[in-house]
C-alpha cells in the first residue's frame, strides 16, 4: 500500500514545485517550499532543485502550464544532470488522480504531493498499534479517489491484506466487475474495518483516562518541531524521543509531573501543519483526543523560526477544528537562544542585536502581549525554566482547586 510513497528509498534525489499566486506571494512559497523540503529531507529525500510558477491559480490538468511542466522535464533528461538520476517531484500542494497522471506521463517519474510525504512520514514514525492503524486509514483515504493510478499496487495487495483477495480471487469479484470498482470496494471495506478497530482503540484510551485519578490534564501543542518533547523530557525527566526532524513525535505520551508537592499529567502530542488535508486530521482525532481531554493547552511557539506567526495561526485554526480554542492556555515561547530580532512597529524598544536580546527585551515585545500567560524559554539550554515551572504550577493549582475543590487539603494554601 505504500507504493506512492517514498520511505523504502535512500536518498532519493527530488525536484520541487510550486505556484505565487495572488494570494501567495513569492515570499509565502518559499517559506512553503522550505519546509516542503524540510518534509522530504525528513523522508530521507534529497531536493537537488526548486520551480516555481507564477499564475492565477494551478491548471486542472498539470498544476503549473505546459510551458513550466516542459522545462521541468528539460532538467530532468538534461544530460549534465543524468548523474543526478532525479527519482522525484514534488509538490506543494494536493494534487488529484488527473493531475497526477498527466504529469507522471510527461515527466516519467515518481509524482509526490504535500500529502503523500506527510504520509510518508507518519508511516515510517509511527510505533504504537493505534498510530499504525490511524496511518493506514489516512492513507487509504488519500488512495480512494486515485485509484486509476494505484489499482495495480491494490492487485498485488488484495490477497494478503486481510481484506479482500486480489485480481481473480474466488469468491470476491462479481460478476462484470472491474479492477477499479473490485479495488474501491476492497479499500471501502478496509476503511470500515479500521474505522472499527479505532473506536475500539478510543474506547480502551478512555478507560485508561478514566484510572489516571485525580489529577490534572495538561497537553503540549504547537507546530511541528517546535520542541514539545524536550519541554517535556525538561518536566517530566523522561526519554521521550526528540530530533530536529518534523513529526519526530507521532504517538502521543502521556508523563505524571510534579511541580513543588503538586503532581498533574503532561502530554505530548502529534505537531500541527500548515496545508494539512482534513482526511488526515480526521484519521488522527483518536490521538489528539488528549489534547480534547486536556484542563490546560500549553501552546509551544518556535522563536527563532521566521515564520512562526503564521505557525501560531495554524496551531488556533486546528485547535479550533478540534472544539479546544476555548480551553485555558498558554503561550510558551521557546528557543529564545536562536532567535533573531526581526523589528515590529508594535515593540517598544530600538532594536537589540542577536547578541544582547535579553528576556527582558521581549517581555517588552509585541508577543508579550499576545497572551497575559506569555513566557520565552529555551528548553535545550534550559534558559528561564524556572519560571516556566512558578507559572505551570500557579495554573495547574487554580484549576486544580476549581476541578477538585474537596481534594485540595492535600495542597494547602501558602500562608
Amino acid at each position: 500500500m505504500r507504493e506512492f510513497v517514498i520511505s523504502e528509498a535512500k536518498a532519493e534525489t527530488a525536484i520541487l514545485v510550486g505556484l505565487i499566486t495572488p494570494s501567495q506571494n513569492e515570499a509565502k512559497t518559499k517559506e512553503y517550499l522550505d519546509e516542503l523540503e524540510f518534509l522530504a529531507d525528513t523522508a530521507g529525500a534529497v531536493t537537488v532543485k526548486r520551480f516555481t510558477q507564477k499564475v492565477n491559480g494551478p491548471s486542472s490538468i498539470t498544476y503549473v502550464g505546459k510551458g513550466k511542466l516542459e522545462e521541468i522535464r528539460k532538467f530532468i533528461t538534461d544530460e549534465e544532470e543524468a548523474e543526478r538520476e532525479i527519482g522525484m517531484v514534488i509538490f506543494d500542494d494536493e494534487l488529484s488522480a488527473k493531475q497526477i497522471r498527466n504529469i507522471e506521463a510527461e515527466l516519467k517519474v515518481k509524482i509526490l504531493d504535500r500529502t503523500s510525504l506527510i504520509l510518508d512520514i507518519f508511516a515510517m514514525r509511527a510505533q504504537t498499534s493505534n498510530a499504525k492503524t490511524q496511518v493506514e486509514l489516512a492513507q487509504y483515504r488519500y488512495m480512494l479517489p486515485r485509484l486509476q493510478r494505484l489499482w495495480t499496487h491494490l492487485e498485488r495487495q488484495g490477497g494478503g491484506s486481510g481484506s479482500g483477495g486480489g485480481k481473480g480471487s474466488v469468491g470476491l469479484r462479481g460478476p462484470g466487475e472491474t479492477q477499479l470498482e473490485m479495488d474501491r470496494r476492497i479499500i471501502l471495506q478496509r476503511v470500515s474495518l479500521l474505522k472499527q478497530r479505532l473506536v475500539e482503540i478510543d474506547r480502551q484510551k478512555a478507560t485508561q483516562r478514566k484510572n489516571r485519578g485525580r489529577l490534572i490534564r495538561t497537553a503540549l501543542v504547537g507546530y511541528t518541531n517546535v520542541g514539545k518533547s524536550t519541554i517535556m523530557n525538561l518536566l517530566a525527566k523522561s526519554d521521550v524521543f526528540a530530533e530536529n526532524k518534523l513529526f519526530a513525535t507521532l504517538d502521543t505520551t502521556v508523563r505524571k509531573v510534579v511541580v513543588e508537592n503538586l503532581p498533574f499529567l503532561i502530554a505530548d502530542t502529534v505537531g500541527f501543519i500548515r496545508k494539512l488535508p482534513t482526511d488526515l486530521v480526521e484519521s488522527f482525532k483518536s490521538t489528539l483526543d488528549e489534547v480534547r481531554e486536556a484542563d490546560l493547552l500549553i501552546h509551544v511557539v518556535d522563536i527563532s523560526h521566521p515564520d512562526f506567526e503564521e505557525q501560531i495561526h495554524v496551531v488556533e485554526k486546528t485547535l479550533k477544528e478540534l472544539e479546544c480554542s476555548e480551553k485555558p492556555t498558554m503561550m510558551v515561547f521557546n528557543k529564545i537562544d536562536q532567535y533573531t530580532w526581526v523589528e515590529k512597529e508594535e515593540d517598544d524598544l530600538t532594536p537589540p542585536t542577536k547578541e544582547n536580546i535579553t528576556l527582558e527585551d521581549l517581555k517588552r515585545t509585541w508577543m508579550a502581549r499576545l497572551n497575559e500567560n506569555c513566557l520565552f524559554i529555551s528548553a535545550k539550554e534550559k534558559l528561564n525554566i524556572d519560571a516556566f515551572r512558578d507559572l505551570l504550577y500557579k495554573k495547574v493549582r487554580e484549576l486544580h482547586v476549581q476541578k477538585y475543590p474537596y481534594n485540595d487539603f492535600l495542597y494547602p494554601t501558602e500562608e
